[in-house]
């Protein structure tokens, strides 16, 4: 096995599969460490992808060229279209996977990837030159060089297991923490916080009494993830939902002073929008009853994943909580709940890029970067991934805006909105959702995957001549003349719909016929135009001062007028452009009308 390559990828979960994969297919020798080989992209949690702007996440990685959205077609057991009733800027896809094939089916791909190796074995240092990242050691190769390395560990930092009183080192449930990386982060340089997630109980399905839960079934209709697949490739299942019960409530506060929460044990900041049943109960004395989701893990197992009860109380705790829950009477559970906590590194010391800035060539993504969920860290681990490669090209870095990705939304907030507590994407963190639809993430996003080399030419030619077949459509419908209006105006009432242009006889299909996703997108660019329009032009603006840069070095605090707070927060987020330091909580705008002045003078005083 060869010891020096262009790219190392330390952990094998969302972020380091995607990051390794981007390194290796823009050409570059990548190497992949992971402390077990057969965890690779393991769900820890819920075996789900996507949700409400999850999905986005997913459709984003897939355009770009990543590989969580077509790992997900082939694994999905149920999928759904969330918020449907609601306008397209928040319908999302979500998907239940069997958590086997996800994992198995992953681990395939990487081992059959040109230019990537695999190696099990456990990262104890990360070598720097100066402020230049040069390798890594394991604990049996203390000499790996690496021109650069992406560091993706998850909760594995440091991470300590809580359930009740007893705590133990574990990154996940019976696997090694990793205590000597987070030693050595801190060794060159990096701060370091500490976080909390959790897990819920999963439990037998042959003990649960189904006809007490209410079914929810796998929509009829399916929507991929990827370009690739147009049909589910595994059978299709439902889930269910239940409900806590008064008795859930009694038993939780009864035993609240066993919770490492609420005693002080666990230290770390948990997830406010995932709390855990113990949370729920506290925070929402007066709510009778809490839904819970019954999710398979796969069609080979009878786990069921217990969604809606994430805890760290005592095991015989656990027991008498399930046994409270309608339907769960007699349930057995299969493996316990915990708590988890872990370290992170704050993110005032990352580039928009991924890269940190006291360390050239050195990339986090993932949790480390105080995120949570399967699809924030894939799409980490693929900007990462391109980064990395881009600038061992010598080419200039990659970084999106909020108005043209979610990824974007997500990367900037991590940057100008340092997380004190794990951050999940939303569709609310988006002030362009209409623009930023899961349904138009190849038109929005496939150039760039193709410029990287991850999206190929023939996909990419495809993408371009859908974005055309829709425009031309959308001209054609414009000018077709009805009853002295058009087919455009009779599309934008609330009672058509472009298959009913068709049954009315008031247009033909064109040839050759427009595809669904086709179809969906001439209806949303129609009935939505004003809005778009609308987004489009504050998206200009938000443009404008993105492309104002902030040269590196500059002496924030040498600026005359500006605010102490403003000065203070400057100082510390050290933004890159306008836009960044105008979305850093405590800059104004007068602020940045200060600093645009200072800018402006600065560059007539180069130009002279």
């Amino acid at each position: 096995m060869r010891t020096s390559y262009d790219i190392i990828v330390i952990g094998a979960g969302h972020a380091g599969c995607e990051a390794a994969l981007a390194g290796a297919r823009m050409g570059f020798s990548t190497l992949l460490i992971t402390m077990n080989l057969d965890t690779i992209a393991q769900m820890s949690c819920n075996p789900a992808i996507g949700g409400l702007a999850k999905g986005h996440l997913v459709k984003e990685i897939d355009a770009l060229g990543g590989e969580m959205a077509r790992i997900t077609d082939l694994s999905c057991i149920q999928f759904r279209m969330l918020n449907t009733k609601k306008g397209p800027a928040v319908w999302a896809p979500r998907a239940q996977a069997d958590k086997k094939a996800y994992q198995f089916t992953m681990k395939q791909v990487l081992e059959e990837q040109k230019n990537l190796d695999l190696l099990q074995d456990t990262v104890l240092d990360i070598h720097v030159d100066g402020n230049r990242v040069t390798g890594v050691s394991t604990r049996y190769k203390p000499g790996l060089t690496a021109r650069s390395v992406i560091v993706t560990p998850g909760t594995f930092l440091n991470g300590l297991i809580h359930i009740g009183f007893t705590s133990f080192p574990s990154g996940r449930f019976g696997e090694f923490a990793s205590t000597d990386l987070s030693e050595n982060l801190l060794r060159i340089g990096l701060k370091l916080g500490r976080l909390k997630t959790g897990t819920p109980p999963r439990i037998k399905a042959s003990s649960i009494d189904f006809s007490k839960c209410e079914e929810q079934p796998p929509d009829e209709v399916y929507y991929p993830f990827s370009r690739k697949y147009n049909q589910p490739v595994l059978p299709q299942v439902s889930c269910y939902i239940t409900y806590t019960t008064a008795k859930t409530k009694e038993v939780i506060m009864g035993n609240l002073d066993k919770s490492p929460l609420y005693s002080g044990l666990i230290k770390g900041i948990g997830p406010r929008y995932c709390p855990s049943i113990e949370d729920k109960i506290v925070k929402f004395p007066d709510k009778e009853k809490h839904q819970v989701f019954l999710e398979p893990e796969g069609i080979n197992t009878e786990e069921i994943y217990v969604n809606g009860i994430s805890s760290s109380l005592p095991q015989d705790v656990q027991e008498q909580i399930i046994r409270s829950i309608i339907g769960l009477e007699e349930a057995v559970i299969m493996r316990y709940a915990y708590g988890i906590e872990y370290d992170f590194v704050t993110t005032d010391q990352i580039k928009p890029t991924l890269e940190t800035r006291s360390i050239e060539g050195l990339y986090l993504a993932g949790q480390i970067n105080g995120t949570s969920g399967y699809e924030e860290a894939a799409a980490q681990g693929l900007m990462a991934g391109i980064n990395a490669g881009l600038k061992l090209r010598g080419a200039e870095p990659f970084i999106l805006g909020r108005h043209e990705a979610y990824i974007g939304v997500m990367l900037d907030d991590l940057i100008t909105k340092i997380p004190t507590e794990p951050y999940r994407m939303f569709t609310s963190r988006a002030e362009f959702r209409l623009l930023l639809r899961q349904d138009n993430a190849y038109q929005r996003l496939a150039k760039y995957g193709y410029d990287a080399g991850l999206i190929n030419s023939e996909i990419y030619t495809e993408v371009e001549a859908g974005i055309q077949r829709v425009k031309n459509e959308i001209d054609r419908l414009n000018n077709t003349v009805y009853q002295d209006t058009t087919a455009l105006k009779l599309l934008r009432r609330q009672d058509y719909t472009y298959q009913r242009l068709i049954s009315d006889g008031i247009i033909v299909p064109p040839e050759p016929a427009l595809s669904d996703p086709e179809i969906n997108d001439v209806e949303i660019d129609i009935k939505y135009e004003g809005y778009i329009a609308r987004q489009a032009h504050q998206a200009e603006k938000l443009v404008k001062y993105e492309q104002w840069p902030i040269p590196d070095g500059f002496d924030f605090s040498a600026v005359i007028g500006l605010r102490r707070e403003a000065k203070d927060k400057l100082v510390t987020n050290r933004p890159t452009t306008l836009g960044q330091a105008l979305r850093i909580p405590g800059v104004n705008p007068a602020d940045i009308q200060i600093i645009m002045v200072y800018l402006e003078r600065a560059r007539r005083a180069e130009s002279l």
